[in-house]
């Protein structure tokens, strides 16, 4: 019965029908995507020709009667959803704030960079913490725009930059390794902002919570990428983790030094955990990105699809529980808490350089040999490049020049170097035991603007 079936050219074409559209549903993103591409787009609808000042209503949240609160009178929770929200916000980078401006502007956000909101309990903690080297002006765009834009929203929050220390290769996946580590000495936070310092949200109905269930990518509309998700499985840029979640997928990977590929295996790491990837809608999700050229020390890394290989079976040793790093300094400083770190060298350095050289050089190849080609030969050819590349498209790495000597990047004079040491825990130091002030330090970082005290 089944062959005379198919022997029916109605039924053969309503099955290939029905194969076309399955494949079609999973490869543009299921549903959501599916139903975006007809005109019915999912969530809420925002003009964002019409945009708001980011300070607006922050006044509104200042106590009436400055003071403590009564201990004996509980205070009510916050909303669920905060009355002074706005929406759309205007994001420009003609002009890098000073940090002095920043604090004028905040002047309920408390040494470390921690805000309570003064009337209400707030209904999550949230820390935001920032893989940062060199990248001064960028930092002091988000500030400027992160502060107010989390006032509104009447959470409480600490902002956390992660400096780098020394001039390895960036290892931003392990940099915030790190930051979730102290922050979580600090106070016992309910959820995790892992923030690129150089992505400014522009809507603050963009809550940083976390979802109780499954990680969360925040950053799903950025402006390089034309306000779309470039891939269903990406979650690169801004992305939200309850603490229970990041120890489930063991953290991020520590073994990624360069530009690319960590953010491919948090997305496998999640699936093997067992979880989703949750997402805010596509049209509160906008995301600016401070325009910037390419890092030196955060080069291609040539070797993330050989480790993006190993993910499933090395995901339940390299993370949290491989962790090493040495504590150089933790400052509060007026607007967020500084933690300067030594977290190695990469064991690959000699090879990355010369492995790095052919891998450019067939690239070169690759595109001369494209242009030769004629035009309906060399679509071909680069539709097949586009699904290799596929495989990591995180954001282009941004600006971070190598720093001059005496910046203060390596430490106080006579500490040791980076290369070749032998880890030690902040625990087995004595440091990093979160209290106020700062700790004992043989190095600063120099993440000030100029002009900031």
């Amino acid at each position: 019965m089944l062959r005379r079936l198919l022997e029916r050219p109605r039924s053969l074409a309503l099955l290939v029908g029905c194969q076309f559209a399955f494949v079609a549903y999973f490869s543009l993103g299921g549903f959501r995507n599916l139903t975006a591409l007809f005109g019915r787009a999912a969530g809420p609808v925002f003009d964002y020709s019409r945009t708001h000042d980011v300070y607006a209503n922050l006044s509104r949240l200042l106590p009436a009667r400055p003071g403590s609160p009564d201990p004996a009178r509980p205070l009510p929770f916050c909303p669920e959803r905060s009355p002074f929200l706005v929406g759309p916000l205007t994001v420009t980078f003609s002009r890098v704030p000073t940090l002095e401006q920043i604090r004028a502007k905040n002047p309920a956000v408390q040494e470390g960079g921690r805000y309570q909101p003064p009337g209400c309990e707030p209904r999550s903690r949230t820390a935001v913490i920032v893989p940062h080297r060199n990248r001064e002006s960028h930092l002091g765009h988000l500030l400027y725009y992160l502060h107010p834009f989390l006032q509104r929203q009447q959470l409480q929050y600490g902002i956390y930059v992660v400096h780098q220390a020394g001039n390895s290769t960036f290892n931003r996946a392990k940099l915030l390794n790190v930051g979730v580590k102290e922050a979580l000495k600090d106070e016992e936070w309910d959820c995790l902002f892992l923030h690129d310092v150089d992505l400014i949200p522009e809507n603050d109905h963009n809550l940083y919570v976390c979802d109780p269930w499954n990680p969360k990518h925040v950053s799903i509309a950025m402006n390089k990428f034309g306000y779309s998700l470039p891939y269903p499985q990406y979650f690169g840029g801004v992305s939200a983790l309850t603490p229970d979640q990041y120890m489930k997928i063991n953290g991020f990977p520590n073994e990624y030094w360069g530009w690319g590929g960590e953010d491919d295996d948090i997305a496998t790491r999640v699936r093997l955990a067992g979880m989703k990837i949750a997402r805010p809608p596509i049209s509160i999700g906008h995301y600016k990105m401070v325009k910037h050229k390419s890092d030196k020390g955060n080069e291609e890394n040539p070797h993330r699809f050989d480790l993006l290989i190993r993910t499933q079976r090395m995901w339940t040793q390299d993370g949290m529980n491989s962790l090493t790093y040495t504590l150089l300094a933790k400052q509060l400083r007026p607007l967020y808490t500084n933690l300067t770190v030594d977290i190695g060298t990469d064991p690959r350095a000699g090879r990355r350089a010369r492995e790095g050289q052919r891998y450019r050089g067939a690239n070169s190849l690759f595109r001369e040999e494209m242009l030769r080609k004629p035009p309906r030969d060399a679509a071909a050819g680069w539709g097949d490049r586009a699904l290799a590349l596929s495989l990591s498209p995180r954001l282009p790495p941004a600006t971070a020049q190598q720093p001059p000597a005496g910046n203060g990047t390596h430490g106080s004079a006579g500490a040791p170097a980076a290369p070749g040491i032998t880890q030690r825990s902040p625990e087995a130091a004595g440091e990093g035991d979160g209290h106020p002030g700062t700790l004992p330090a043989r190095g600063d970082n120099q993440s000030l603007p100029r002009g900031a005290p």
